[in-house]
């Protein structure tokens, strides 16, 4: 990982930090972030993690209280987010320009820090956030390998993704000797579900269309969805593999209304397809089985675009 050293050498001169997660945040984002706040608590240092959204509940266990820190002028650390876009509005106008590490697993990051740590080969930026964290001299403690697990878990969905590696599982086996209820996490994770969320996800399916003769599948989650349901964007997180669990499709996708009428895409894809160079088509991007962009237009339309451009790919 270039940069590596240097980015534990300058993080270790600091007093106050200020971690940026992105927008819509998942439990790798958080998990770095969380435990990155720990480690750099244990060393004394005043630390700030900041979100444009709220937080989801189920993620409760890992949150931290923010210090007073000094927006300004602190050291800023964006981890898991490939780009300063990605914080959303507000935080990016703030710290976009001046995000002074990123530490990364996703190829598609834009370098938009002044330094980045960057191993695309890791399944999870926790992965990273787990050598960082002792590289810093820090202990690994067991809320820190909580939240680092849970980023790892998370992002290889309970394992069984194809980017989960040797060196996944050896790192979630050291940190579950810690002591954490590694169980329990995934339970939270991937087999607890709200009636709320259950309604969202039974409307979802009524939506699904098939194309391509069966290598596509599509989804729609709509404003008018979340209101009904009475939930929020954080649940669309588990409808996303929906599509690709259907036997024979190559390519899943989630069409996501947001609240100013744009359409977000999430690809998921088979071995065959690279998700990160389809969402690259619409200025996205991500990683090779999983990835995601944003279409500035209606929702049929935004359909259309995509599920045109993946017919040319096919």
């Amino acid at each position: 990982m270039n940069n590596f050293s240097r980015a534990v050498s300058e993080l270790n001169e600091q007093n106050e930090v200020i971690i940026l997660t992105h927008a819509n945040p998942d439990g790798d984002t958080l998990g770095c972030g969380y435990a990155l706040m720990g480690a750099l608590r244990e060393q004394g240092k005043r630390v700030m993690l900041l979100n444009k959204d709220r937080i989801p509940d189920k993620f409760g266990y890992m949150v931290l209280d923010n210090d007073e820190v000094d927006r300004k002028t602190a050291y800023v650390v964006a981890v898991d987010v490939a780009d300063k876009k990605l914080f959303g509005e507000g935080l990016k106008d703030e710290f976009g320009d001046r995000t002074n590490l990123c530490i990364d697993h996703h190829t598609s990051n834009k370098f938009y820090a002044d330094l980045t740590v960057l191993d695309g080969e890791s399944a999870a930026a926790s992965e990273i956030l787990y050598e960082f964290i002792r590289a810093m001299g820090a202990e690994i403690t067991p809320h820190i390998a909580a939240c680092l697990y849970t980023g790892i878990s998370t992002d290889t969905g309970c394992f069984k993704y194809s980017n989960a590696t040797a060196k996944t599982h050896r790192i979630a086996a050291e940190l579950i000797e810690t002591g954490i209820d590694h169980s329990k996490i995934n339970e939270i994770m991937f087999d607890t579900k709200s009636m709320n969320n259950l309604m969202l996800e039974k409307m979802c399916l009524e939506t699904l269309e098939i194309y391509a003769d069966g290598k596509i599948a599509s989804v729609c989650v709509t404003q008018e969805m979340l209101r009904v349901c009475g939930t929020d964007k954080s649940a669309i997180d588990a409808i996303k593999p929906i599509t690709r669990q259907i036997e024979g499709v190559e390519i899943g996708l989630t069409f996501k209304e947001d609240e100013a009428g744009a359409i977000g895409v999430s690809v998921r894809t088979g071995e065959n397809y690279n998700a990160s160079e389809i969402c690259a088509l619409f200025g996205g991007g991500g990683h090779a089985r999983a990835a995601g962009c944003q279409i500035k237009t209606d929702l049929s339309r935004a359909k259309a675009k995509v599920i045109e451009a993946i017919k040319e790919i096919l």
